[in-house]
């Protein structure tokens, strides 16, 4: 009787979320004085029709057509349903599109306040469709004067602040003028199915989660100028509880991104399922074809990165396909904030990952002396680089850089062509695999002041001019064992006299 009542519960709250979706309130643009001819300024009858469903809760919807409209609000209860045959086209007039307050203070709201579709402080709103939305953003002129100025005057796609149950489902959007969407301190954010291009203008990322909670990221298919999928922090508010799964990634930058910015920080990431490749776009305006960086995890400004797991990754043809960097540039979200304290990175878990067309500059994994990494590791990676002909002076320190702005080729070609490790405490690797295509004669790993480490089954190519394919230098505590060695290197691994206690079992060959 039990499982009988349960059953028929579970059928009625089915059957009343069914009908209360297909009876939901349409609100038709056109029947606002909305046309669909890509030339009529549609901005006025679109508000009236968002203001008229959100009295009662509903979908505004777009019927077949391109619609061309400046800024509109959006409004709680409200979901804009954009048809297969419907474009949403952002207006080209830049003064079309009033300065927005988020609410919210944060690095860049004195000059990032624009938007076509502005949402702010409400709940359970949403865009779906499998229509398109184009904000034209080629069509936007960069002021390359000042450095504040040449981001203003260019709106976002999609900006919603503050906002509470957001879903933004099968949707395509295209050529915004700046990022394509920002999530800024919202909850309960879903956002599943949409197809992306943004190859229009600078700053074009793919999409920024930014102090946001309980994200859900999945089935996005996406190609950007500038950076991916990219969890930021541009104030206090804590990026956490995010999953990010089931994605295919293309940039020209990084494709899957912690920071520049992270005042408040990272925690609670799980991304997984995903794929980043090349661009369809071949010509830039930052970055490479191929993309400068797979999976970039950055803590600059401050704040934390804690308990992020990424797994089952493909990552083919980015620059540096893997980066983890704590650093102290230490910049201020607003003039009048205290200065940020050195950030906190640890607990962070990377498996199943294969890399393939990397450059030749390398991986790296680096705090600072005063701040290491905590925490780290690595399972089960293969990386396939192309290997570069010139010598590098293993034996030569890395210049630190821990104020300069973080990117995965900020050290230049580094001792190691596979995976560069220095300040962290607590690091395991196992299962990796190191290759090259090309003629190589780093090591490669290289560890330098670190402690605390373990190494197990590791497999890197040699050649004729490898000196050792292992590197330890300023490092204690460590053991490397059942690992492979490869002739015609002598040296399985060397380490300067400054290291101690590491402990090394004979390599399989």
């Amino acid at each position: 009787m039990m499982t009988r009542s349960l059953t028929s519960l579970f059928l009625t709250v089915a059957v009343v979320l069914i009908t209360s979706s297909v009876n939901a309130q349409l609100y038709d643009v056109t029947s606002y004085g909305a046309i669909g001819d890509g030339s009529t300024d549609n901005t006025v009858a679109i508000q009236k029709a968002i203001d008229e469903c959100a009295k009662t809760g509903g979908k505004v919807y777009f019927p077949g057509g391109k619609f061309l409209t400046a800024t509109v609000v959006l409004k709680s209860n409200v979901t804009l349903h954009v048809s297969s045959n419907a474009t949403v086209l952002g207006h080209t007039d830049t003064k079309r599109y009033p300065y927005q307050e988020s609410g919210i203070h944060f690095y860049g709201e004195e000059w990032a306040r624009q938007a076509l579709i502005f949402c702010k402080g409400q709940q359970n709103v949403g865009i779906e469709g499998s229509g398109t939305i184009d904000g034209q953003g080629g069509s936007f002129v960069v002021n390359t004067i000042k450095k504040p100025d040449r981001y203003r005057d260019r709106p976002y796609l999609l900006w919603f602040a503050g906002c509470k149950n957001v879903s933004v489902k099968g949707i395509s959007l295209r050529n915004s003028a700046f990022w394509m969407q920002h999530y800024l301190g919202c909850e309960f954010v879903m956002i599943d199915g949409i197809k992306i291009w943004n190859h229009s203008n600078k700053n074009n990322d793919m999409m920024d989660i930014d102090g946001c909670r309980n994200v859900t990221i999945s089935n996005v298919i996406g190609d950007s100028d500038d950076d991916g999928i990219t969890i930021k922090s541009t104030s206090p508010l804590i990026s956490e509880n995010i999953t990010i799964t089931n994605c295919v990634i293309s940039s020209h930058c990084n494709g899957i991104k912690f920071g520049t910015e992270s005042t408040g920080g990272f925690r609670n990431v799980t991304v997984s399922n995903c794929v980043i490749k090349p661009s369809g776009q071949t010509s830039t305006i930052y970055g490479k074809p191929a993309g400068m960086g797979g999976l970039a995890l950055e803590i600059v400004d401050g704040g934390i990165m804690e308990n992020i797991t990424i797994d089952n990754v493909v990552i083919d043809g980015p620059t540096v396909p893997i980066f983890i960097r704590l650093g102290n540039r230490a910049r201020k979200y607003m003039t009048s904030a205290a200065a940020p304290g050195k950030g906190r990175v640890r607990n962070i878990n990377l498996s199943n990952i294969i890399a393939t067309s990397a450059d030749e500059i390398g991986c790296s994994i680096t705090g600072i002396a005063s701040a290491p990494l905590e925490g780290i590791s690595l399972r089960n990676i293969r990386l396939e680089t192309k290997g570069g002909d010139s010598l590098v002076d293993i034996f030569k320190p890395v210049i630190e850089k821990e104020e300069e702005y973080p990117e995965g080729t900020m050290f230049g070609k580094l001792p190691s062509y596979g995976f560069f490790v220095r300040h962290v405490k607590d690091i395991k690797m196992s299962d990796i695999t190191i290759r090259t295509t090309g003629k190589e004669s780093r090591p490669g790993i290289v560890v330098n002041n670190t402690q605390q480490f373990s190494f197990n089954a590791l497999d890197i190519q040699t050649n004729n001019d490898t000196k050792t394919p292992i590197y330890i230098s300023e490092s204690k505590d460590g053991s490397i064992t059942n690992s492979l060695q490869y002739y015609p290197v002598q040296q399985f691994f060397i380490k300067d006299k400054g290291s101690v206690n590491i402990i090394v079992d004979k390599p399989r060959k």
